[in-house]
């Protein structure tokens, strides 16, 4: 039975597809006697197999080395296009993360969803997410893993547009969709250079092809430059980062999915572009600077965010950026314990809030406050996923950082202040929200909030013990992916020496700034010039949305505008006139049409004189100048 399993593990991400197909009938209305709630079941249940599956394998294959399984799908000449798909500890780890998060927020979603009418259609719609999810995390052919991001591109488009009637929803969702298309394209030109360099497509030989092949270093740059555009997009990083803001238009469970997996999946990719990516110290460099920038400028904007969802979303981008440092550094097993310890905290924030603007129908925190006494699952939630995120001993994000900073890895003290600012400014952001939510007085939103029924309380509880027990991945975890090996230090330097203090110290003063920072109303605005200048420029995401306004949509909108300009009265008018010339020269023909032989015989003698003089004059011409220049 094993061996079947295991020969057979390509259908893991099938199942999920099985399962948005049979829902049809009850997403599209053809079936409405039994209600949507079949769909769901039936999502949830194949969802369950795919879990099960992976984690029979997973215990399977645990320390073993990977293993290519090779389908050759299109022959033709000497064109040979495979799928492959990799069997490994680390690919069947993520598979773990995406099946096991998946089925959690599909139970959580019957609770937060029950009322809404399209809830076959929203689960349809969850079966596909999970089939590109699943499929990426399995995948060993990089055109594969393409055409699972552009399928999960679609389904964020259609996730964030789901309640299409609203206008700004709508808006959210065309956001959403351009911005990762951007990155999607620079991608896939990145896939078609590649191609034409290296002998194949998949992962698994991209160091092989680095180690034998030296290309020019500008189109070495330009490559890894354009290899990472693509997780750019997906990541939410700068200058693509707005459109996951946007995306918390959307129902709230896809948001749990799209700021713990979704974003892991694309940087996951990256993680398996590294040997092209860091090819080219340009783009080594480049994934540092703008995992920099990224991480200090959405940690300040989610600090000024009133809005719960959208303060948890630019967190995301934050820790998304220190993965995109470690992928620079090429210390790609730092960035994969990124991802998983974030993917879970973050999927139990979210549920927490979740719950939070389902019994209340606000996500205003100015307007809340006393929840911990009525909602003990959900403030044990928040409190838990935020220590998870927070290097707070010994939850799992707090022995990644160790792990990264214990004199195993060349690290320098640049690294350690960017990951303090983060780690303090993430403490100030979760205490603020925690203390704003569910301490104090309850006001007039709060005072009669129950606690979610068990459809979400499950899901949630079994999540805060996810994330108790995720420390034992990043003191256990052997090292699959580095290119480098750690570094054998007998002293550790003075990095090593002080990290663990002052990580720990960075989060204790994120706690005591948060716990203290006074948050303002909606209305409510500071009479002070300089504090009210830096709470509108982080409020407005340093209003990056109206520096593009005058620079990209303005470029795109006059080259537009000029084009249409030329089309309607240059290529218009050329045509117009050639049919005038046409309509007319015909007309004043049409009288030369007389019946008479010996005119039409004048007629072609005249015309073919004409045309020898002109040849001859020509020649002549051509002649007397040869024989002017001679002389």
């Amino acid at each position: 039975m094993t061996d079947f399993l295991l020969e057979n593990f390509w259908v893991i991400p099938i199942y999920s597809l099985v399962g948005a197909i049979i829902t049809l009938p009850w997403s599209l209305g053809i079936i409405r006697q039994t209600g949507p709630r079949p769909a769901a079941y039936i999502n949830i249940l194949m969802t369950v197999v795919g879990f099960v599956h992976s984690s029979i394998i997973f215990n399977l294959i645990w320390a073993r080395p990977a293993r290519q399984f090779i389908f050759h799908w299109l022959q033709v000449a000497d064109l040979d296009l495979t799928l492959s798909f990799e069997l490994s500890p680390v690919s069947f780890g993520a598979l773990e993360v995406v099946t096991g998060i998946s089925l959690l927020v599909q139970i959580y979603a019957l609770g937060y969803m029950e009322k809404d009418w399209s809830l076959a259609r929203f689960f349809s719609l969850m079966g596909f997410f999970e089939t590109a999810l699943a499929g990426i995390a399995l995948s060993d052919s990089l055109l594969l893993s393409y055409c699972l991001l552009e399928a999960l591109t679609l389904s964020t488009y259609l996730l964030v547009g789901f309640w299409y009637a609203q206008p700004l929803v709508v808006t959210a969702a065309r956001d959403a969709f351009l911005t990762k298309r951007v990155g999607d394209i620079i991608l896939l030109m990145a896939i078609v250079a590649l191609s034409s360099y290296g002998e194949g497509l998949n992962f698994s030989q991209l160091e092989t092809w680095v180690n034998g092949n030296q290309l020019e270093p500008t189109i070495a740059a330009f490559l890894g430059l354009a290899l990472i555009a693509g997780p750019i997009g997906k990541c939410a990083q700068f200058p693509l980062n707005l459109w996951l803001d946007e995306a918390m238009e959307g129902p709230n469970p896809a948001g749990i999915m799209r700021n713990s997996i979704v974003v892991s999946a694309g940087a996951f990719v990256l993680i398996k572009l590294e040997p092209a990516t860091t090819l080219s110290p340009i783009s080594a460099h480049a994934l540092i600077i703008v995992g920099t920038v990224t991480a200090i400028g959405t940690s300040l904007m989610a600090i000024a965010q009133i809005d719960i969802k959208r303060a948890l979303s630019h967190s995301t981008s934050a820790y998304m950026g220190l993965v995109f440092i470690a992928v620079g550094l090429r210390q790609v097993d730092i960035a994969f314990l990124l991802l998983f310890s974030h993917a879970i905290a973050k999927a139990l924030l979210f549920m927490s809030a979740g719950s939070v603007i389902l019994t209340t129908s606000n996500q205003n925190v100015t307007e809340m406050g006393g929840l911990w006494s009525r909602m003990p699952a959900t403030s044990l939630s928040f409190l838990t996923g935020a220590a998870g995120l927070i290097a707070f001993s010994p939850l799992g994000i707090f022995w990644t950082y160790h792990r990264w900073f214990s004199g195993s890895w060349d690290v320098d003290w640049w690294l350690l202040l960017i990951v303090m600012f983060v780690n303090v400014f993430s403490a100030i952001n979760l205490t603020r929200l925690f203390r704003v939510i569910f301490l104090g007085k309850p006001q007039v939103k709060t005072r009669r909030a129950p606690e979610v029924p068990w459809q979400m309380s499950v899901p949630m509880v079994s999540l805060i013990v996810v994330t108790l027990i995720t420390p034992i991945a990043p003191l256990q975890w052997p090292l699959w992916l580095s290119p480098n090996s750690p570094l054998s230090l007998e002293q550790p330097g003075l990095v090593a020496q002080y990290a663990t203090p002052l990580l720990l110290a960075s989060g204790a003063l994120g706690c005591i700034i948060g716990s203290t920072i006074k948050v303002r109303k909606a209305w409510s605005r500071s009479s002070n010039l300089t504090l009210r200048f830096f709470q509108d420029l982080f409020a407005y995401d340093f209003y990056i949305d109206k520096l593009y306004a005058i620079t990209v949509i303005a470029a795109v909108s006059n080259l537009a505008k000029l084009a249409s300009w030329v089309d309607r009265y240059v290529i218009d008018g050329v045509v117009n006139l050639v049919s005038l010339a046409t309509i007319f020269s015909s007309n004043a023909l049409k009288y030369n049409t007389s019946g008479q032989s010996q005119f039409y015989i004048t007629t072609m003698v005249v015309a073919v004189g004409l045309l020898l003089w002109s040849m001859i004059n020509g020649q002549w011409s051509m002649v007397t100048s040869y024989w002017s220049s001679i002389m």
